[in-house]
């Protein structure tokens, strides 16, 4: 069976969308579905969120995902951490289970019959959150406590149990905790607790459950974690990562790889062509050559053979100079690996 292409998440806004406007939106949208309000009534919220992430998810399926991520153009980090943080106004880390859910996701849900009849498919999606560890380091620190570890991966799998729809239109297909700090910042805490904390994370059931890590430096680790099923990371900016895990590792533990194989490191990708004398790159220079593409997708596959379930992006396209290059590089990706 060949891998699923999907894509990591996050997107650009188009430009001439304004930053603010958006992200305050994006929080009105949240208060009001918490009160069981129809967004796409508020002006505001609908022509700054609504509207802005369902053109943003259209042009995510108009590129041929097998599997399409919520356009993720709202902080990663606050998506959770602001439920958090007002769960911690009442003495709490845990976010009760009527907060927990995201405000894409559930206007994806709502618009599913229409995506659906106009792509002339059922919708498979793909949810992103970042994982407890990940929140943990950004509200608590390094220093590790149990109970409030615990809450954390409550939290996270409340959040990602609420996102796992299966419906005539639509359906979750895989559902990723993103951990980018594991392997380069720690909670300092022995690695079963830490894969302990991933598996009351992931005790949800109806999607594919991934973890999405920048290194692979610890990914050994993680194969102790019962109720993971992929594991994803980066191989098209960081070659070495790919040497760190073997099938028969995957094997021995019954995991699944999800390896990157088009490089989506924009700060990199303009400083390498600036040294080359291109300071106005077009979107075609900063995408790689299906050439380079299809080379690393072909070396992973024979690698990983029927243990690579899921490839497309090493990560987010959220820092990409425009949603029409963010789009070249799914596209040209999903074409890439379909005809290598």
């Amino acid at each position: 069976m060949e891998p699923l292409v999907d894509d990591v998440g996050s997107f650009p806004l188009p430009l001439t969308v304004d930053r603010e406007k958006f992200n305050n939106a994006y929080r009105q949208a949240r208060e009001a579905m918490r009160n069981g309000q129809d967004c796409t009534k508020i002006d505001f919220v609908r022509e700054n969120f609504c509207q802005v992430t369902l053109d943003a998810f259209k042009k995510k399926l108009m590129t041929g995902l097998d599997v399409a991520n919520y356009p993720q153009q709202y902080s990663g980090i606050n998506q959770v951490g602001d439920a958090i943080r007002k769960a911690m106004e009442s003495g709490t880390f845990l976010v009760e289970e009527k907060d927990a859910f995201l405000p894409e996701v559930r206007l994806i849900s709502e618009e599913a019959k229409s995506l659906s009849e106009l792509f002339g498919k059922k919708i498979l999606l793909r949810v992103s959150l970042f994982g407890p560890m990940e929140q943990y380091l950004k509200e608590v620190g390094t220093t590790a406590y149990a109970d409030v570890l615990d809450n954390f991966a409550e939290t996270i799998r409340r959040f990602a149990k609420n996102s796992v729809l299966d419906t005539k239109y639509i359906k979750t297909a895989a559902v990723s905790l993103d951990e980018p700090s594991f392997g380069f910042l720690n909670i300092t805490a022995e690695s079963d607790a830490l894969c302990g904390v991933l598996d009351k994370a992931f005790d949800f059931q109806g999607a594919t459950r991934q973890i999405h890590l920048h290194s692979s430096t610890r990914l050994p680790d993680l194969l102790a974690v019962k109720n993971l099923d992929v594991l994803s990371f980066e191989y098209a900016a960081s070659p070495k990562n790919i040497e760190g895990v073997s099938k028969k590792m995957l094997d021995n533990a019954d995991k699944y790889v999800r390896v990157g194989v088009s490089r989506t490191d924009i700060d990199s990708i303009m400083a390498e062509l600036h040294d080359k004398g291109i300071a106005k790159p077009t979107a075609d220079q900063l995408v790689d050559s299906e050439e380079q593409i299809k080379k690393r997708f072909r070396f992973a596959k024979e690698k990983f053979g029927d243990r690579m379930s899921f490839t497309g992006p090493d990560c987010g396209v959220g820092g990409w100079p425009s949603q029409e290059a963010a789009q070249l590089l799914l596209e040209k990706t999903v074409k890439s690996i379909k005809t290598a």
